[in-house]
């Protein structure tokens, strides 16, 4: 078997000398995206840290009543913030939240797009489908490898490998949506004289809003998941306790900034629970 190991098929060097062709050729377009994203991130910051927390959590809880017309939910959301407060990770809270809404608003705008794109052209999405199954399945590590070199330490790195994770999930939904919309009511479309955009806005989009919105789900749980690897590269949040009790083998530490993760993740499910809707 050594004449097989000896012929080594050169895959981790040709992807390092894509990289460093990359990071030679691409400069000027990384440190653009870097600081754009670096933008987003500060504002939404901003809007989430400079008003009082009490403002913010009635900001959240009226937003839930919007989405979801129950006050249970509402109750839940409120209550979660309150528990959060009374913990004492406010902050941490409101840095991973901020991660968490800048991933879902640049994968929906990437993902919702594409997803289209690829529900009337079959041969595309064909293409693309291998691609998307290893962004999903390539270890989320691996990501922060050319993050940290391209982009540096801090929020941006861990967002954009947050990205790359989360991307095929509203693409794959937003597909599934749009090529799944009743033959009948394309054809009473077409019979009617709607164009191929009208067709679009008023018919496929309508229909396919239910696994849209699923898509948006799954992304800020994604996202959410993501929070602690990216404290791995320096991104501020509930993942920073979590390592720093790795480190310490602090197990109070490890279960408390652990549940208010939970907690996170359940409130935001709990707002964007489609079946949850009447």
């Amino acid at each position: 078997m050594d004449w097989l190991t000896d012929n080594k098929i050169p895959v981790g060097d040709a992807a390092g000398a894509f990289f460093d062709w990359l990071q030679d050729n691409g400069a000027f377009f990384f440190d653009g995206l870097s600081d754009a994203m670096d933008v987003l991130i500060e504002a939404i910051l901003w809007v989430l840290q400079t008003p009082h927390p009490l403002i913010v959590v009635a900001a959240f809880v009226a937003l839930t009543w919007a989405l979801q017309r129950r006050w249970s939910v509402c109750a839940l959301v409120g209550f979660g913030f309150l528990f959060i407060l009374n913990q004492g990770y406010w902050e941490e809270t409101t840095e991973s939240l901020t991660l968490v809404l800048s991933a879902c608003l640049v994968c929906m705008a990437i993902g919702v797009p594409i997803g289209i794109a690829a529900a009337h052209r079959p041969r595309l999405y064909a293409y693309m489908r291998p691609v998307l199954d290893l962004m999903q399945t390539l270890p989320t590590f691996v990501y922060l490898i050319p993050a940290i070199v391209f982009f540096g330490i801090g929020m941006v790195p861990g967002l954009i490998a947050t990205v790359i994770f989360v991307l095929p999930a509203p693409i794959r939904l937003t597909h599934l949506g749009v090529s799944s919309t009743p033959m009948p009511l394309l054809e009473a479309a077409r019979a009617f004289g709607a164009t191929p955009r009208q067709t679009l806005w008023k018919v496929e989009l309508p229909y396919a809003v239910p696994q849209i919105m699923a898509g948006l789900n799954q992304t800020i749980m994604l996202s959410l998941s993501m929070v602690v690897i990216a404290a791995l590269v320096g991104a501020d949040g509930l993942g920073v306790p979590v390592v720093r009790a790795l480190n310490r083998v602090d197990t109070a530490l490890g279960f408390e900034s652990g549940f208010i993760i939970v907690v996170v993740a359940i409130m935001l499910d709990r707002m964007l629970r489609i079946e949850a809707r009447k």
